[in-house]
This record gives structure tokens, C-alpha cells and sequence, in this order.
């Protein structure tokens, strides 16, 4: 099959670890749209709300010169990021909760201010649209993996990269997790500069990354082809089958769509957002963004 990017697969991080929690979640956040809106949906959470604002200001600094990135407050570039996410549309049911969350959010920034390391050094960005980096993973099978890398610290000594990904949840066992290896291929096959290290950053309770060794390229570009060839299939078939009926990572999408959320407006990629004010469920801290 010739490639072309307007029918190909367009496969992430988000979406493979949407696949293998569940297939049927997987259908809700990257396939469904409403009947009568005709968007895709998205569930957000105050988690979710947190880490968005969050990466949203760390986000504008590696836009900027390493002599400009800190003449702002962070707190201040915080408050124009939170009005995004401010009341219902952040899932905030109460100014008590939402004011628990955007402390947590301002100690994470005045932790960075405090102890930039890496932030204030040289980076580097992957010019493409919308900062979104991506390649063909496979032209045979017309699919192509993207995502958006956090942070690109530029290692002159080297004339290498470090990835750093951003952590604002709470969970810190990453150990099974595809982000940084996927992270990795794309960070290899965007720019010419070697990936020399990876990492994690806990935000919440670390002054510094955490290094993470360095993945088998040829291996996980395997196992991710593999997995992207499997969503594919299931596309064609239109089989999105949750292995127990139900579970945490669907269900919330199956109230959705039976009318039991409250819808609170549209993100930035004109997705319908809702929220389910009358239950609670452990939504994935980090998947604020589905690419």
C-alpha cells in the first residue's frame, strides 16, 4: 500500500496504552464520535486538569531563550494555563477541590523555579506542526507513530539529546510503561542528534529527572509495530471488545454515551468534554492529551 498520511494509522503513546488497558476505551477516546455533535468525547478529571495546566507552562518555556525563561513568575504563567481548566470544565466540584489542586500545581512550578537543572539549560525543538514528531512506522501497513516530547535538553559535550518526560501524577512505577521508549524512536527519527539519555521527571517530589536506561531500538520498534497492526485489524473489523465486559477505563465512556455525563464545553482539538459530577474513577493522571 502506497503512504498517505490522510488514510494511514496514526498511532501514540496515548493511544496504544488506550489499546492495552482496553480495546472498547480505546474506541471511545480515538474512534467514537457523537451522533449528534459529530466530535470526539474526552472525560476530564482534576488530575487531568492538573497535569494539563501544568505541562501547558513548561510547555511555553522551551519556546523560549534560556535567558528569558524565568523573567516571568511561573505562578502568573499558572493562572493564565488554570483559566482553562477553572470550575467545571477542570471537573472541580467545589472551590476546596480546585484550590487542593492548583496549590499542587504552583509547588511543582515553584519546585522547577527552585531547582531548574535541565530546564535552564540549552534544549532543542523538533520543527514540525504543532511541535507534534512524527514518522512512518511502517509504510508497508500505512501506520505512522507520533506524540509530543515534553522536554529535548540539548547535551553539547555530546552533541546528543536527553529526553525528559514530565510526571505530575502521583503513581512513580513506570516500569512497564512504552512513553519513553516510544518517546525514543521518535526523538531518533526526528532529529539528527543521538538520544544519549531518558527520563522521568516527578514534578510533585524529585528536584531533578530520574535517568531510565536506554531501550533496544530495533526491539521496541518490533513490539510497537506489532501492537499498531493489531489496533489496526481491530479497526478494519470494527471489533473493540473490553476483555471483562466492563471495566474502570471504559465504563465511564459507556455512562457518557447513555447520557449521564454533563457535557462542559470543548478542548482545544474541539472534543466534547464532560464530566461525571454523581461518580468517582481512577482516570489516568498523565492521558490529558490524546494525539
Amino acid at each position: 500500500m502506497a503512504k498517505d498520511k490522510f488514510t494511514a494509522l496514526w498511532v501514540s503513546h496515548s493511544s496504544i496504552s488506550d489499546y492495552l488497558k482496553c480495546p472498547r476505551a480505546y474506541y471511545y477516546k480515538n474512534v467514537y464520535k457523537d451522533p449528534g455533535s459529530g466530535r470526539k468525547i474526552t472525560l476530564m478529571s482534576p488530575n487531568l486538569a492538573l497535569g494539563q495546566s501544568v505541562h501547558e507552562v513548561l510547555e511555553v518555556l522551551s519556546h523560549l531563550k534560556t535567558s528569558e525563561r524565568f523573567q516571568q513568575p511561573l505562578y502568573q504563567r499558572l493562572n493564565e494555563a488554570w483559566k482553562k481548566v477553572s470550575g467545571l470544565r477542570g471537573g472541580f466540584l467545589d472551590s476546596e477541590s480546585e484550590h487542593y489542586f492548583k496549590k499542587r500545581a504552583e509547588q511543582m512550578l515553584e519546585r522547577v523555579y527552585q531547582h531548574p537543572g535541565p530546564i535552564a539549560e540549552l534544549s532543542v525543538k523538533i520543527k514540525s506542526e504543532k511541535d507534534l514528531a512524527k514518522y512512518w512506522l511502517s509504510e508497508e501497513d500505512n501506520i505512522i507513530l507520533c506524540g509530543k516530547l515534553d522536554w529535548l535538553e540539548f547535551l553539547p559535550q555530546t552533541n546528543s539529546v536527553h529526553i525528559i518526560d514530565f510526571k505530575t501524577g502521583q503513581k512513580r512505577n513506570q516500569e512497564h510503561s512504552w512513553q519513553l521508549p516510544i518517546y525514543y524512536l521518535l526523538a531518533s527519527h526526528c532529529q539528527k542528534r543521538p538520544v544519549s539519555r531518558i527520563s522521568y521527571w516527578f514534578l510533585e517530589s524529585d528536584r531533578e529527572p530520574q535517568e531510565q536506561p536506554l531501550p533496544d531500538m530495533a526491539a521496541v520498534e518490533r513490539e510497537i509495530s506489532s501492537i499498531a497492526r493489531k489496533i489496526k485489524l481491530a479497526r478494519q473489523l470494527k471489533k473493540f471488545d473490553c476483555p471483562s465486559g466492563t471495566c474502570r477505563a471504559c465504563q465511564p465512556f459507556d455512562l457518557i454515551t447513555h447520557g449521564e455525563g454533563e457535557w462542559v464545553g470543548n478542548d482545544l482539538y474541539g472534543a466534547d468534554v464532560y464530566i461525571l459530577p454523581s461518580r468517582e474513577f481512577e482516570i489516568d493522571e498523565d492521558n490529558s492529551v490524546v494525539l
